[in-house]
């Protein structure tokens, strides 16, 4: 029987000690090496997964406030429009536990490839609904699909990514979540003006389009090394790093390092264990606290106040006396830009500033902008004060902002980088788990709470209280993974426990170097015999 610990904040030292043991590897400029190049211009595909998430949200915000989908399905309110919501991450919560098991059996892109193929078919009932229970349905396999996509695509790019830029390569990759929600926003409020069902009709149908570049372009993308060491495909798995990290050069020290170390990193993993299991959470020390980071990580990116602006926008408005609809529409589509903008800067710098600082910064400035959100909330509700509720609608600018410094782009890649290749798919399974379980909650609860608990200043201050809490968790339990590999990220958690070999640069260098001996003597003697 394993007995769960309780879970100590990881020592800082052993972070130090990564850190130190991490090699030198040469620095490579991305935009001018063509393997880079050409790798990063094919995973920009993998980033469109993130997109579709990101626009559900906004259309889903959008089409509340279309009168014509309004009147189709009779101005659903509280429980039915909470289930209007709810729905897609039930459907996420249903395709979850298929994620992992196709990523490790049949590859990542094959994961992403079935994933498409659900998504493809909600839509399309989706976008053909006659009914309330018909859009139901779309929606559930749209959340289905995209589960089994947005699940397997930042592993294949965590995997593919050169060390030096898997930091802002996937944090990049979560940001793209807000150009789905601009697209989402703008084209519903593009279709406005239609007065048939066509107005919802068309939003519907273009949640399809980052799904489609993904599904055309994933043909196109290579496999992920250490998926292809797992299968001992090793081959395959270092013609791979060498095309893409090194021009083709099979012997270059960077491509031998990271073979090395993933080639021993599994085995070691394969040794202990031969399969995986989510017990295995439980059973180590390091593996609790990845655990408890998890849930922490899926909770907090969905009660930090953020999906009352995501889903419920429109009632937010109105709580503060803004019931134009175009202005509704401009608040929300400049908010996304904000945020957008916000988080590529967040992406440009994460490998600079670090993780830990960037959460730390995210959380504490969410808190203090809720709270004034709340209190000027609470002035509009006494006497309808005007300035009051203006007030209100920089402070949700604000606190998009600080959500986006680090819970939208890092929320996926600390994950990943944080997780040993065995749990690394179970792990943002888990994840993405209490993403969706923290969505159905708030998709739910949210209109409900907003349409009967008021003054509604009251109910915001529930979201006060969770923040601090945040705020506190984040401080105490937050670790930095920067500037190590993904391998030797394993060594912050485990300790001497680590299932990770020590691979000498010194000795690869050698080795290196008296195979480029031999294929020299091999051609000299080649040229003397003729």
């Amino acid at each position: 029987m394993v007995g769960i610990a309780v879970v100590q904040p990881m020592r800082r030292g052993e972070r130090e000690v990564a850190v130190a043991e991490a090699p030198e590897l040469r620095h490579v400029i991305w935009y001018k090496d063509r393997g880079l190049r050409k790798l990063y211009g094919l995973a920009i595909a993998l980033f469109f997964a993130s997109a579709t998430t990101g626009y559900d949200g906004s259309m889903l915000n959008g089409l509340q406030i279309l009168p014509v989908w309004q009147d189709y399905f009779k101005h659903p309110t509280g429980s039915i429009l909470g289930l209007f919501g709810s729905i897609y991450s039930i459907g996420s919560l249903a395709g979850l536990p298929f994620a992992p098991y196709l990523c490790d059996l049949y590859g990542r892109r094959i994961a992403i490839m079935a994933g498409c193929l659900f998504l493809f078919l909600g839509v399309a009932i989706q976008s053909a609904s006659q009914n309330f229970s018909m859009f139901i349905a779309g929606r559930f396999f749209v959340g289905f699909g995209n589960s089994m996509a947005s699940n397997s695509a930042p592993l294949l790019l965590t995997e593919l990514c050169h060390p030096q830029h898997r930091g802002r390569v996937t944090t990049v990759y979560n940001q793209l979540w807000d150009i789905g929600s601009i697209a989402a926003t703008w084209i519903t409020f593009g279709t406005f003006t239609i007065k048939n069902n066509w107005s919802w009709r068309i939003p519907s149908i273009f949640q399809a389009f980052p799904t489609f570049i993904l599904f055309s372009c994933i043909w196109f993308i290579p496999e992920s090394p250490r998926w292809l060491i797992s299968r001992d495909r090793h081959a395959e798995a270092l013609t791979t790093l060498a095309k893409y990290h090194s021009n083709g050069d099979e012997t270059d020290l960077t491509v031998q390092f990271e073979f090395r170390e993933i080639r021993e990193t599994l085995r070691l993993e394969f040794e202990s264990k031969k399969s995986s299991s989510f017990l295995d959470f439980i059973r180590t020390k390091g593996n609790r606290y990845r655990l408890l980071l998890v849930v922490a990580l899926g909770l907090f990116s969905q009660w930090s106040g953020n999906g009352l602006t995501s889903y419920y926008f429109a009632l937010v408005m109105k709580s503060i006396g803004i019931t134009d609809h175009n202005e509704q529409f401009e608040i929300n589509g400049s908010k996304t830009i904000v945020s957008l903008i916000v988080g590529l800067i967040a992406a440009a710098v994460v490998d600079k500033v670090g993780r830990r600082p960037l959460f730390i910064c995210a959380t504490s400035g969410m808190f203090v902008c809720f709270v004034l959100w709340t209190a000027c909330s609470s002035l509009y509700d006494l006497d309808h004060n005007l300035a009051a509720g203006k007030t209100v609608i920089f402070f949700i600018f604000l606190h998009g902002v600080f959500y986006n410094i680090a819970w939208s782009g890092l929320l996926v890649g600390y994950t990943v980088e944080i997780m040993p290749y065995k749990l690394r798919a179970k792990g943002l399974m888990l994840m993405n788990f209490f993403v969706q379980a923290a969505l159905v909650f708030n998709q739910y609860i949210n209109p409900i709470g907003l349409a009967h608990l008021n003054p509604r200043w009251r109910f915001y201050s529930i979201y006060c209280g969770w923040l601090l809490l945040e705020v506190i968790f984040v401080y105490i339990f937050f670790i930095e993974t920067r500037g190590v590999t993904l391998e030797e990220v394993a060594k912050i958690f485990d300790g001497e426990d680590a299932e990770v070999p020590h691979v000498d640069v010194d000795d690869v260098h050698e080795k290196n170097q008296q195979v480029e001996v031999h294929q020299v003597e091999s051609v000299q003697q080649r040229v003397e015999k003729v």
